[in-house]
């Protein structure tokens, strides 16, 4: 709308702020599973992802 170029904005947070706030960042470090340190929580969590995951795939 031709707006943007002469005026500036009330909220001055707007630019300053992210869109993801910093404790909800990944830090990038991926854990590994293992079977043989898993217990059986672990491994339901598993069976019941991966069941996820197959309904996922049929509906597409």
């Amino acid at each position: 709308m031709g707006r943007s170029h002469g005026h500036k904005t009330r909220d001055k947070n707007k630019a300053t702020l992210p869109q993801v706030p910093k404790n909800m960042k990944s830090d990038g470090i991926d854990e590994e599973f293992s079977r043989e340190l898993a217990d059986q929580n672990d491994l339901e969590a598993q069976a019941r992802a991966d069941a996820a995951d197959r309904r996922q795939g049929k509906n597409r």
